[in-house]
């Protein structure tokens, strides 16, 4: 079959690969019939994840068609049309019964190396480095997928498109999740930092939640206006214009917002460009993972007592965290990679309610084979490139 592979910082490549095969009875093989570029790829891309190896199958938003079945696969049958939650849970530990199923304590045969990186592990994930279990992921024409009686969705709506499902694998969920840990309440003002897709979904999330007001903040007009007209954004901010702090506390009365989401993550860019150099080569010369500059501001910005949320991705240490902030004014901190099984139904029934139409944030549709092309593009956001759906 063809995937795309990872072979190298800034390379992947798309390459002849063996077909999956059936290793253990609750597996299943499923045809993809279309998956999706997300921003923590680019994180793999840019070297920024530690154990990826040459060759390592990429991508973790797909969905398809069951075209074979262990054994120990009694809910799904050959010719279903499925969508593939991109964390990889047993459904029976300790984590999958509390619904914390992005910390699954079986599916990550790699656990020993994620715990000496961050003290315990996370479940495995798609093609996410071997950190995360070192799965072949599903950018491809076909993925194994394991605990296939857990975790993927069945669909019985021949109407929904794949365009309106296929984010219900991650950043859908991942925005929701997001918006939900801000215990957001009527009245709530919401900062969004990043106008990404993650960005665009936890802003529509916070819209559906109640939320009053809802800024989003970026430097690209494209990724705002966007915010504006598909997730239900009431203002915007670019902070490459304004100070964003201070247009937050103008807007808040002085207070500021009761709910802050950083849906930027390990890669972060700041409007000011000695601030932004520094942490660039901070992290360029590996002495961080991570630049800071988002989550800083969000929890430097919310208003004492409030909440900041991190679905963004990080991966390691960042440098100056603000933790006299984050103490001395009671913010609660939340994040975490998500538990996409638990919303799964819920949103799935948004989407069919017509309450939200996920495919607002796709800007480019191409070719499994043009897959460099997409990467590329979606790095250095060229073209207006939001969301790049692969077509296997």
């Amino acid at each position: 079959m063809r995937a795309t592979c990872w072979m190298g910082r800034n390379t992947v490549e798309v390459l002849d690969v063996p077909d999956p095969q059936i290793l253990n009875d609750r597996d299943a093989i499923v045809k993809v019939s279309s998956t999706a570029i997300c921003g923590s790829d680019l994180h793999l891309y840019d070297g920024y994840v530690p154990e990826m190896k040459r060759g390592d199958i990429v991508g973790h938003e797909f969905m398809g068609e069951v075209v074979e079945t262990g054994p120990g696969v009694g809910n799904l049958a050959v010719g279903d049309r499925v969508v593939v939650p991109f964390p990889i849970a047993c459904g029976s530990c300790w984590q999958c019964d509390h619904q914390m199923f992005s910390l699954c304590e079986n599916s990550n045969p790699n656990a020993g190396l994620a715990e000496k990186m961050w003290g315990h592990a996370p479940a495995g994930i798609f093609g996410y480095s071997h950190l995360t279990g070192g799965y072949a992921g599903g950018q491809a024409e076909y993925v194994r997928v394991p605990f296939a009686d857990v975790g993927p969705l069945k669909v019985d709506d021949d109407s929904l498109t794949d365009e309106q499902l296929l984010f219900l694998t991650d950043v859908f969920p991942t925005g929701w999740m997001g918006a939900e840990a801000c215990e957001i309440e009527p009245g709530d003002t919401v900062a969004v930092w990043g106008a990404g897709p993650v960005g665009q979904f936890a802003a529509a999330s916070a819209r559906l939640m109640g939320a009053e007001r809802i800024v989003v903040i970026d430097r690209f007009d494209y990724r705002l206006q966007t915010a504006l007209d598909g997730a239900g954004a009431t203002d915007v901010l670019d902070y490459e214009k304004v100070d964003v702090r201070s247009e937050l506390l103008e807007m808040t009365a002085g207070r500021g917002p009761d709910k802050c989401i950083d849906a930027v993550g390990l890669e972060a860019h700041h409007g000011s460009a000695p601030i932004y150099a520094y942490d660039r080569a901070k992290q360029a010369t590996r002495s961080v993972t991570d630049r800071g500059f988002a989550l800083r501001q969000a929890i430097t910005s919310c208003r004492s007592g409030g909440i900041v949320s991190v679905p963004g991705v990080y991966g390691g240490f960042m440098d100056k965290f603000p933790i006299g902030s984050w103490m001395n004014r009671s913010i609660t901190l939340k994040g975490g990679q998500t538990h996409v099984h638990r919303y799964l139904r819920t949103l799935y029934d948004v989407v069919q309610s017509g309450r939200l139409d996920p495919s607002f944030i796709i800007t480019h549709t191409l070719s499994l084979e043009d897959a460099p092309k997409g990467y590329e593009m979606f790095k250095n956001k060229a073209d207006d490139c939001l969301k790049v759906v692969l077509k296997p």
